[in-house]
């Protein structure tokens, strides 16, 4: 008799192939996917079909016209299924070929294709934070129900039973995206006990978002297996308790080569100038982590940062939920 570990586990011949197709759902941060066989091993993205779904059910389309087409943009090897099998990350449109209003990738990429956006190479670094929680009652991993562990200090970075709770998911996240092919750069306990951080890059352009959907997606994986929850919510313990963003560590060909300094300050000038607005566009929440207290500034506030190492690095801090800060790398 099999055991469902057996099945989970065949060997298939590779004649044909488990495409994951996936996709962002409705509220912009919840993630969406289904699977599809295909004849044989993908090399290019340009080589995989478009597919489609009934937008109904993710808040992406009326009832009445309710399909969705899901364009395939880029190839990642499946940590799940392994062998040929793909991750597919997508992005959405009508039937008529027009994106969806949740579709942001489709601006993204267009301004990312001008050749004066492509010749600055810009690149990316994401540092993304989030909190694991116990499933049945979305609680932090560790903490005592109904209670509170000890006050904020030892645990980021921690190590020990006491300190550090989680950290199987954290590193079986950590391979997976590496095998994946994904450029996952590092991992780290954050300052809130049950809280972690992965960080993605550098990557160039819009492969950065690529990636990091990705990997929310495997780590949303993770987490289903291990019966935990994960989020991504900027504030998800009221309180003298640290909050979670996405710190972004930015720079440009220019910025990076001689005289690139100049050309940050502009860049910053610029940034500070439209605050408000960037602020309204970072996602939900922003207001209850930002008050002034835990490590952060207050939400309407936009604080410039130099500091001075062996190589100069300039350092932007705009704190917020898809928490940006511009680290010249």
């Amino acid at each position: 008799m099999s055991l469902l570990t057996d099945l989970l586990n065949l060997d298939l011949d590779e004649k044909e192939i488990i495409a994951e197709y996936i996709w962002i759902g409705g509220s912009g941060m919840d993630i969406r996917s289904k699977a599809r066989t295909l004849p044989g091993p993908v090399k290019h993205v340009k080589d995989l079909p478009n597919w489609n779904f009934d937008g109904s059910s993710t808040g992406q389309a009326p009832g009445q016209d309710s399909e969705v087409i899901i364009y395939p943009q880029a190839i990642f090897k499946d940590p799940f299924r392994r062998g040929h099998n793909i991750l597919v990350i997508c992005d959405t449109y009508t039937p008529a070929g027009e994106p969806i209003p949740t579709n942001k990738r489709f601006e993204a990429a267009k301004i990312f294709s001008e050749k004066k956006v492509a010749d600055e190479e810009p690149w990316f670094g994401i540092e993304q934070e989030y909190t694991l929680l116990q499933k049945d009652v979305k609680w932090p991993l560790g903490w005592p129900i109904n209670g509170y562990p000890g006050p904020q200090g030892p645990y980021y970075c921690g190590t020990g039973a006491d300190k550090a709770w989680g950290r199987d998911i954290v590193n079986a996240h950590y391979k997976a995206c590496i095998y994946a092919g994904i450029k996952i750069s590092g991992i780290n306990g954050e300052v809130m006990p049950g809280q972690w951080e992965f960080q993605v890059g550098p990557c160039v352009g819009i492969s950065s978002g690529d990636q990091l959907w990705a990997a929310r997606y495997i780590l949303e994986r993770i987490t289903e297996i291990a019966g935990v929850v994960v989020t991504f919510d900027p504030k998800p313990i009221q309180g003298d308790w640290n909050g979670a963003g996405a710190h972004t560590n930015y720079s440009t060909k220019s910025m990076r080569e001689e005289g690139g300094f100049e050309i940050i300050k502009k860049a910053i000038e610029k940034l500070g100038l439209r605050h408000k607005e960037h602020i309204a566009a970072y996602g939900e929440g922003n207001e209850r982590r930002l008050t002034g207290r835990v490590l952060q500034i207050v939400v309407h506030q936009f604080v410039l940062g130099v500091t001075q190492s062996e190589k100069e690095r300039v350092i932007l801090r705009t704190d917020v939920q898809l928490q940006t800060w511009i680290h010249i790398l």
